[in-house]
């Protein structure tokens, strides 16, 4: 699980692609956050519950500064609906807030130690549409007497898969062809790649990887370094892999039958190993080696 974790967050890591899904998301396309501007933030918040000190961690944030910081952006992965997800947030948020109370409060040096907002945007990668609570409202039964004093909180939801094509178009980093991804699969149970050039190969295989479960995108592809490359190209260099390996298999098949078939018929183990060599176009070595693996005692 951890190194599922990893391989979700790899490919937000990078500042343009970070700024990317935050632009088109937010800001419906407008280049509001530049990479530039982007610093890594710290991931892990501490609670206490049960008298204890209790870890929490996001998958990815940043800090958006020009001066001063701006804000914090917090990006969650999910591949399945939470009903909790609303209250995971609410903690993700509130340990931040808390953090900036307790840096303004040491750090007397800071000018204007005015606190700045926490920003979470939650991708959901699933094919099913988002039914879980999205306010603190829906998620926690409330007496009608205390409703006007309980505050609500909501969550920023995005279902990746249920994108339209006109904000698919907006986005300029890799997460495009995430996105593109998710939306072929969830529309036509399909992917058709695109001819576009991937800027960072293997933190998007890893993402698809670790969220679709699919292990062809587990494979780095070949390529020299600073040649570019499309999904077109990943997905024929992992069929070719794919056709190498059953041919492969088919071969080894070959041989154990025909090795059997010639046991059968009471040739020794000599005369099969001649045989393998001149049907399979085996060497020496090779024809001995599969003698000795597959020839019955």
């Amino acid at each position: 699980m951890p190194e599922k974790d990893l391989s979700e967050k790899y490919l937000e890591s990078y500042n343009d692609v970070f700024a990317d899904i935050v632009n088109v998301l937010l800001y419906q396309g407008k280049q509001i956050v530049l990479e530039n501007e982007l610093s890594d933030a710290g991931t892990e918040t501490q609670y206490k519950a049960d008298g204890k000190i209790h870890q929490q961690t996001r998958d990815t944030s940043k800090y958006w500064e020009k001066h001063a910081k701006i804000a914090l952006f917090g990006i969650e992965n999910q591949s399945t609906i939470d009903k909790d997800m609303i209250l995971r947030v609410l903690g993700y948020d509130g340990a931040s807030y808390r953090k900036q109370l307790s840096e303004n409060t040491v750090n007397k040096t800071i000018k204007h130690p005015e606190p700045y907002p926490v920003i979470t945007i939650i991708l959901y990668f699933g094919t099913k549409r988002w039914n879980a609570p999205r306010t603190l409202h829906e998620r926690i039964s409330i007496p009608e007497a205390l409703k006007p004093y309980v505050s609500d909180y909501h969550i920023n939801i995005f279902e990746i898969a249920y994108l339209t094509e006109e904000q698919l178009q907006l986005f300029q980093s890799d997460f495009r062809i995430i996105a593109d991804y998710f939306v072929q699969i969830r529309k036509n149970k399909n992917y058709i790649p695109s001819p576009e050039i991937i800027r960072h190969v293997d933190a998007l295989l890893q993402m698809l990887h670790a969220l679709t479960g699919d292990n062809r995108f587990e494979l780095s592809c070949n390529r020299k370094k600073g040649e570019s490359i499309t999904m077109c190209e990943v997905l024929d260099q992992v069929e070719n892999r794919g056709i190498k390996k059953g041919m492969k298999a088919g071969i080894s098949q070959g041989i154990l039958a025909f090795v059997k078939l010639c046991q059968e018929f009471g040739c020794s183990a000599e005369e099969t190993a001649d045989r393998l060599m001149k049907e399979f176009h085996l060497t020496k070595e090779a024809a001995d080696t599969n003698i000795a693996r597959y020839w019955l005692k």
